[in-house]
């Protein structure tokens, strides 16, 4: 996790203290604190994501590496608006999914983390493989 998002970054920070205050982070504010909710909900996108959890359908590219990765960041976004107790500002929703989906793609831009990501859980003997091109010779009943 240290290569994508350092432990002095951003986002582990809100990712530390939110999970460590997890009872009580959201009184010290009359309303959510964006910042920490999107960079905790971007430092868990990518925790589960290399823990592998829930990974039925693996990314083949980019875009498909960084909808899985939105996904899971709304995922986070959802469990602490529910679990928070400070009000939500108008338009704040979409200021937090904004933020969030800024730092996953500022991770993915930086050095060869992508391709990294999207090598993680490849696995080649997962690729469909067409032993023969030709129509099969046994054809189908229909009455």
């Amino acid at each position: 996790m240290d290569r994508f998002l350092a432990p002095h970054s951003p986002e582990a920070a809100a990712h530390t203290l939110l999970t460590e205050n997890w009872f009580y982070w959201d009184l010290d504010h009359a309303n959510l604190n964006e910042n920490l909710v999107a960079g905790c909900a971007s430092y868990r996108a990518f925790d589960r994501y290399l823990s592998g959890q829930d990974m039925y359908l693996l990314p083949r590219t980019r875009s498909e590496l960084e909808r899985i990765l939105r996904r899971y960041a709304y995922d986070a976004i959802h469990n602490a608006i529910a679990k928070c107790r400070a009000a939500l500002q108008p338009g704040g929703y979409g200021r937090v999914c904004y933020l969030a989906e800024k730092s996953i793609s500022d991770v993915l831009n930086a050095n060869d983390n992508a391709e990294s990501l999207l090598r993680l859980h490849y696995n080649p003997s997962a690729t469909p493989v067409h032993e023969s091109a030709e129509p099969s010779a046994r054809s189908i009943p229909t009455k």
